[in-house]
C-alpha cells in the first residue's frame, strides 16, 4: 500500500461536502438506546437497525464513509450482501472502530486510557479482507476538579499514535479522535484549554511515531462548556473558541476535521458546523466536516421504533439530517426550516 493510497482515501473520505456517519456504537451502547424504546436488545434487531441505515436511499449523496462495529462488519443484509460491500455498492467508504474500549487508568481515578493495541495488526489485516479503507480509535478525556491529569493526556495521546501508525502499515487511513467529555459543569473557556492541550500532544505523539499527515483525519469534541454548565454559549461563540484551537494545533497537512457530536442535540450540532464553516471557511487550511453518532441517528431510531412498518420514514429522516449536516459543512444550513422533529 503506497502513501499515495492513504492520501487518496483520506481526501475521498472529506470531499464534495460530505461527513462521516459513525455507526459503530458498541452493543451495550446500542442496547441502551433501544431499550429506551422498548425495541428488543437483540443481535437480531441490531441488524435490522443497521441494514435500515446501509441502504437507506439517498445515504452517499452527503456521507463518505460509514463507521463499522466489529458485529456490524460481519453482519448483512436480508439479501446475504455484506454490509461493507452494500455502502461500498452505494458510493459510501467502509470503516471500522478497532479500540477495545477505555478502561479506568491504574492510579488515577476518574480517567481511562483505551485499550486494543495488542492485536491490533491481526485484526487490521483480518478488516482489510472484509473491506474496510480507515478506522477509529476513540481516547476519552474528562475534565474533573485537578482532571485531566498530563498522565491521562500523554497515554492516551501515545495509543493514538501507535494505533495510527498501525493503520497506516496496514493500508487503512486512521481517524484519530481524541474526545474532550462535556460532562460536568465547566466553562467554555476550560474546555478550550483542555482541548488545545490535549491536541497539541496528540500531534507531538502523531509526528513521533511517523505517521503520515496527509493520510490520516481528525476527529476532536467541538470545544462547549459542560451540560451542568449555567452558562450554555451562544453558537457563535461555540464557532469561535473551536476554530481558534484547531487553528493553533491541527497542521494544515491533514486532509480534514470531522467533529463528533459528544451528546449534542442534532439541531445545535448543525448549526455550530454551520456557523464555523461560515465565519471560517476562509482561513481553515482543512476541510470542517461531521462525524456524527446519536446527532444523525437518534431522530430516524425514534420514528422507527423496531417496526418494519416505520422503515421508510425512519430512513427518509436519517438522510434528512444527513443532508442538514452537509448544508453545514457548506455554510448553507437552515436553522429556522430545521425545526425539532
Amino acid at each position: 500500500m503506497t502513501a499515495q493510497t492513504l492520501i487518496d482515501t483520506a481526501q475521498a473520505l472529506v470531499a464534495g461536502d460530505k461527513g462521516l456517519l459513525a455507526m459503530d456504537e458498541s452493543n451495550a451502547t446500542c442496547n441502551k438506546r433501544f431499550a429506551a424504546l422498548n425495541i428488543p436488545q437483540t443481535e437480531s434487531a441490531r441488524r435490522d437497525w443497521r441494514e435500515l441505515i446501509v441502504t437507506a436511499p439517498g445515504l452517499a449523496d452527503s456521507i463518505s464513509g460509514a463507521i463499522l462495529f466489529d458485529e456490524t462488519i460481519r453482519q448483512t443484509t436480508n439479501a446475504g450482501k455484506p454490509f461493507a460491500k452494500a455502502l461500498a455498492d452505494a458510493g459510501i467508504i467502509p470503516g471500522i472502530k478497532v479500540d477495545m474500549g477505555a478502561k479506568p487508568l491504574a492510579g488515577h481515578p476518574g480517567e481511562t486510557v483505551t485499550e486494543g493495541l495488542d492485536g491490533l495488526r491481526e485484526r487490521l489485516s483480518e478488516y482489510v479482507g472484509m473491506g474496510a479503507r480507515f478506522a477509529k480509535w476513540r481516547g476519552v478525556i474528562a475534565i474533573g476538579d485537578g482532571l485531566p491529569t498530563r498522565a491521562c493526556i500523554d497515554v492516551n495521546a501515545h495509543a493514538l499514535a501507535r494505533y495510527a501508525a498501525l493503520c497506516q502499515e496496514a493500508g487503512v487511513v486512521p481517524i484519530v479522535e481524541p474526545e474532550v467529555l462535556m460532562d460536568g459543569g465547566h466553562s467554555l473557556a476550560r474546555c478550550a484549554e483542555v482541548t488545545e492541550e490535549v491536541l497539541r500532544e496528540v500531534f507531538v505523539q502523531l509526528n513521533a511515531q511517523g505517521v503520515l499527515l496527509e493520510g490520516m483525519l481528525l476527529k476532536p469534541n467541538m470545544v462547549l462548556p459542560g451540560q451542568g454548565s449555567q452558562t450554555q454559549d451562544s453558537v457563535d461563540a461555540v464557532a469561535d473558541a473551536t476554530v481558534t484551537r484547531l487553528l493553533r494545533t491541527v497542521p494544515a497537512a491533514v486532509p480534514g476535521v470531522a467533529f463528533l457530536s459528544g451528546g449534542q442535540s442534532a439541531q445545535l450540532a448543525s448549526a455550530r458546523l454551520n456557523a464555523m464553516n461560515v465565519k471560517f471557511k476562509s482561513r481553515m487550511p482543512w476541510a470542517l466536516t461531521f462525524s456524527f453518532s446519536r446527532a444523525v441517528q437518534q431522530p430516524a431510531l425514534d420514528l422507527w421504533k423496531g417496526q418494519a412498518a416505520n422503515v421508510a420514514e425512519a430512513q427518509k429522516a436519517l438522510v434528512f439530517r444527513t443532508g442538514c449536516n452537509k448544508a453545514a459543512r457548506g455554510g448553507r444550513y437552515d436553522a429556522q426550516a430545521d425545526a425539532p422533529r
